[in-house]
């Protein structure tokens, strides 16, 4: 019998500096089929950012420290959660457990990728949507500090809300997993939903012409 394949979920890196982290990360572990956690890049990132407006250099060699910043928000988070893994290779994911959680560690895949821009407009957001394309995930969650108002959405009005990366709407129209957004509203009952097989959030209609 083959397992469930895990779902993706994007850990906002903004939500490092808030009450409601450590519930979301105690969510997540009620995920039924499992989940692979793309972390954001959150204060790590930010300092990637100030460091380029210092030194000057690079937006390829700025997209190669953003990679790393992301792997060490995932390395803090999982810290406080010796059971949930930190993997690197597709291999390695594609081998996950049901009921397993991990974290992405994401510059193993991504570093070099051809399908990848090496910029800032490509962040944690669309390489999110990139894992759950590469994995053929059933579903993508996108955790933020923000509740959508309307259910469901379109990518292409987060990207206009500037609530995703301007690249998100490009790679989720190329996957074919159902896609969330999780705001601080859908907290309280995003446990039990992740428990019984279910979604928290606003759906998220990734192509065009899509509908409910």
């Amino acid at each position: 019998m083959v397992s469930p394949r895990p779902t993706i979920i994007k850990l906002g890196g903004s939500l490092a500096r808030e009450r409601q982290f450590a519930r979301w990360l105690e969510a997540i572990r009620n995920c039924k089929s499992g989940a692979i956690v793309a972390p954001g890049g959150g204060m790590f990132a930010d300092c990637v950012r100030e460091a380029q407006a210092s030194m000057r250099f690079s937006d390829a060699a700025a997209h190669r420290m953003a990679l790393l910043a992301m792997e060490q928000y995932a390395i803090a988070c999982a810290s406080s959660f010796p059971d949930m893994l930190l993997l690197r290779d597709e291999a390695q994911l594609r081998l996950m457990g049901e009921g397993r959680i991990a974290f992405w560690l994401p510059s193993g895949m991504a570093l070099g990728a051809d399908d990848l821009p090496e910029n800032w407009q490509l962040t944690s957001d669309s390489l999110a949507a990139w894992l759950a394309l590469r994995l053929d995930a059933p579903a993508l969650v996108l955790i933020k500090s923000v509740t959508a108002k309307a259910d469901p959405i379109t990518a292409e009005a987060l990207v206009e809300r500037e609530i995703v990366d301007p690249l998100f709407a490009r790679f989720a129209a190329r996957t074919n997993a159902e896609i969330r957004l999780a705001g601080p509203a859908d907290l309280a009952g995003a446990g039990a939903k992740f428990a019984a097989g279910d979604l928290p959030g606003a759906r998220v209609l990734a192509h065009a012409g899509a509908h409910v």
